[in-house]
C-alpha cells in the first residue's frame, strides 16, 4: 500500500527543529527525517511523500543558500510558510545537577546562539552536526557531566531532563520553513486576507534589467519583502533572483506587474502562492 500522502519529509535526527516544525503545522501526517535537504525533496519530487518542511532562511543565521540551488532542479511547489520560535534548551541525563556538567555540545549556530550563557556555566563546548544529534549522542554515552543543546522534542524523544529552557542568549531567534508539495495549491483570492507570491527570475543580460524588470511592482502598489540573488550558471555571468511579494496573481496591480517582469526577464518561475503567516503581522514580525 502506498503511504506517501501520510509523509512529511525534513532534513535532520529525530526531535530537530524542522521535526518540531513537521508536527506543529501537520500533525495528521508522519513525518520522515531526511540526511538531506535534496534528499527531503526529492522524496515529494518521486511521490514518495506528500509535503516537505525545509528552512529558508534564519533570523540570527541568515539565508539557507543551499536551498536556492535546490529549487530550480526540482518542479515543486511552495504551498505554505512557517515562522518557528527557536527555544534551544539545555539538556542532561534524567537527575543531572546543573553543578555537576563539565561539558556541551551541539551544532556550531546553536552553541554560538547560546554562547554567554555557556561561558556562565563554564562549560567546555563541542561541535556536533546538528542539535537533535548531540541529543541523541547524550542519551547514548550516558555521559552525567555532558549536556546537549537542543528542542524540547528531542528531550522527550531521547529521555533527557531540560535543565534550562530558553538557553538562547537572546529571545525572538526564529526560523523561517517553505512547505513544499509536487502539486500547485493556489488559493482563491480574497479581498481582506494577506498573501505572498514566490518568484524565481533571470534577467537580461542589459543595462538597469533587474531596475526595470522590478519597476512594474513599485508602479502597481506592490510591497517586495524578500529580494535574494544568486549565481545560477557555471560562467559567473548569469544571475538569478529569489522574490516574495505580498500580492496574489488574480490581483490586476499583480498581473500587471508579472506582465513587466515577463518582458524585462529571460526567464520566471511562480513558484507558489499562499497565505502570509500570522508572525508577519505580530508585535514581534522582523521585516524580512
Amino acid at each position: 500500500m502506498n503511504q506517501s500522502n501520510d509523509i512529511i519529509a525534513y532534513q535532520g535526527h529525530k526531535g530537530a527543529y524542522s521535526h518540531l516544525a513537521c508536527c506543529r503545522v501537520h500533525p495528521e501526517l508522519r513525518a520522515h527525517a531526511c540526511a538531506s535537504f535534496a534528499e527531503a525533496m526529492f522524496m515529494v519530487e518521486r511521490g514518495e511523500a506528500r509535503l516537505a518542511m525545509i528552512p529558508l532562511e534564519n533570523s540570527t543565521a541568515g539565508r539557507v543558500e543551499e536551498i536556492y540551488r535546490l529549487m530550480p532542479k526540482t518542479r515543486l511547489h511552495i504551498i505554505d510558510e512557517h515562522f518557528e520560535p527557536v527555544n534551544h534548551c539545555l539538556l542532561a541525563l534524567p537527575g543531572t545537577k546543573l553543578q555537576d556538567l563539565r561539558t556541551v555540545s551541539s551544532h556550531p549556530q546553536a552553541l554560538a546562539q547560546c554562547d554567554g550563557n555557556i561561558k556562565s556555566l563554564k562549560l567546555e563546548q563541542t561541535a556536533a552536526l546538528d542539535t537533535a544529534g548531540a541529543a541523541e549522542e547524550l542519551s547514548l554515552s550516558r555521559n552525567p557531566t555532558h549536556a546537549a543543546i537542543a528542542s524540547s522534542l528531542a528531550a522527550e524523544l531521547y529521555n533527557l531532563e531540560i535543565i534550562k529552557d530558553n538557553f538562547q542568549d537572546v529571545n525572538g531567534n526564529t526560523t523561517r520553513f517553505m512547505i513544499l508539495a509536487k502539486e500547485s495549491r493556489m488559493p482563491a483570492f480574497e479581498p481582506d486576507k494577506r498573501y505572498l507570491t514566490t518568484l524565481m527570475f533571470r534577467v537580461r543580460n542589459i543595462p538597469a534589467a533587474l531596475y526595470k524588470a522590478l519597476g512594474g511592482f513599485a508602479t502597481n502598489g506592490l510591497n517586495m519583502v524578500k529580494l535574494e540573488s544568486y549565481m545560477s550558471s557555471d560562467t559567473m555571468q548569469v544571475s538569478s533572483f529569489h522574490l516574495d511579494v505580498e500580492g496574489h496573481p488574480h490581483q490586476p496591480s499583480m498581473q500587471h506587474a508579472l506582465q513587466e517582469l515577463n518582458f524585462f526577464a529571460s526567464e520566471v518561475r511562480v513558484m507558489g502562492t499562499y497565505p502570509a503567516h500570522p508572525f508577519r503581522t505580530s508585535s514581534l514580525s522582523i521585516e524580512i
